[in-house]
């Protein structure tokens, strides 16, 4: 009975450790890339001449709506259109309403 109870200890803590490990890789965001959806919003750089139509469209696109906004205002709907002066490298951060 000893020997049962040991080796029942021994695999449910195998199992366990399995599971923490295979947790911790699925959690490790270094492994995704840049674009990380966090409640509702995105955060990306672009590149030269990448302009504020293109981020808008993004944004709509991986936001899944239309109704969305840059938190620093670099883009902004004016005239029907998505206008606005993006600078490269920075990273910009859009959100859903």
């Amino acid at each position: 009975m000893k020997m049962n109870l040991k080796f029942l200890f021994s695999i449910t803590v195998l199992f366990l450790s399995r599971n923490i490990v295979y947790s911790s890789k699925c959690t490790d965001i270094s492994t995704f890339p840049k674009i990380i959806p966090q409640n509702d919003c995105i955060s990306f750089s672009v590149s030269a001449g990448t302009g504020c139509a293109w981020m808008c469209e993004y944004c709509a696109n991986n936001l899944k709506t239309n109704n969305n906004y840059f938190t620093d205002s670099v883009c902004k709907y004016e005239n029907g259109r998505c206008q606005g002066n993006p600078l490269a490298g920075k990273t910009y951060t859009c959100c859903s309403n």
